[in-house]
């Protein structure tokens, strides 16, 4: 039986709950829950004068994949993808709506002890058109292979739960739970999400809880354990 672990967390350029930028404890949370697919948001190459994404993958020895959304002339900002599993292809989608902040998704089709399964990332936008328009998008990479194993992950910032964005993802892929993951200090808010098909796969789905992830950040990691 193959077993995968996925990670979603958006780590919020490396800026903590205190308000100070320090990278090593982003590093330290996913040490702390040794996933094997992780998908990051809000990751920056600015703050410190070092690329977050590819700091990260070298501690942690993991392929990178970056999905920029925003470029500036001392660096870059957006989503990226850390995986231990080989990487068969990738593409970087642009999920970008009208004027709003830039926004995108990266598709990447892995395999895990032999088993292939494609993984998609992003980080949706803040207004409920932006998300409605997005997902239906991103729908479109799961409708090119039905049949295959997928899982759909990142910060959808999505605040109602009863909105249309939510209501067609549960439909394409079956409900899953929806831990709470913002802020961090008291999580009220289930703005980090995870689909998985096919739903039969997914074992346990979880918001990392520790002291290290309390501070690291503004949002919990989400972690989702698969099996199939």
């Amino acid at each position: 039986m193959a077993r995968l672990r996925v990670v979603s967390y958006n780590i919020h350029c490396g800026i903590g709950w205190d308000g100070r930028f320090n990278e090593q404890r982003i590093l330290d949370v996913l040490r702390e829950i040794d996933g094997d697919v992780i998908a990051l948001q809000e990751v920056e190459s600015r703050a410190a004068g070092v690329d977050m994404l590819a700091w990260l993958a070298e501690g942690l020895g993991f392929h990178a994949i970056a999905g920029t959304t925003l470029l500036h002339p001392d660096g870059n900002y957006g989503n990226g993808l850390l995986t231990r599993c080989p990487v068969l292809c990738s593409k970087i989608l642009d999920l970008s709506f009208e004027s709003r902040e830039p926004r995108g998704a990266i598709a990447a089709d892995l395999t895990c002890e032999g088993e292939a399964i494609r993984v998609v990332a992003t980080h949706l936008g803040l207004r409920p058109a932006e998300r409605r328009d997005q997902v239906e998008t991103l729908l479109k990479l799961f409708r090119e292979s039905p049949d295959d194993r997928a899982v759909l992950l990142g910060d959808l910032n999505e605040w109602f739960l009863w909105g249309r964005p939510l209501r067609k993802l549960h439909n394409y892929f079956q409900r899953t739970p929806s831990p709470r993951t913002f802020p961090t200090i008291m999580p009220v808010l289930s703005l980090d999400r995870c689909w998985v098909h096919p739903r039969t796969i997914l074992q346990r789905l979880y918001a990392h809880r520790s002291r290290k992830s309390r501070l690291a950040s503004d949002h919990l990691p989400l972690v989702a354990e698969l099996h199939f």
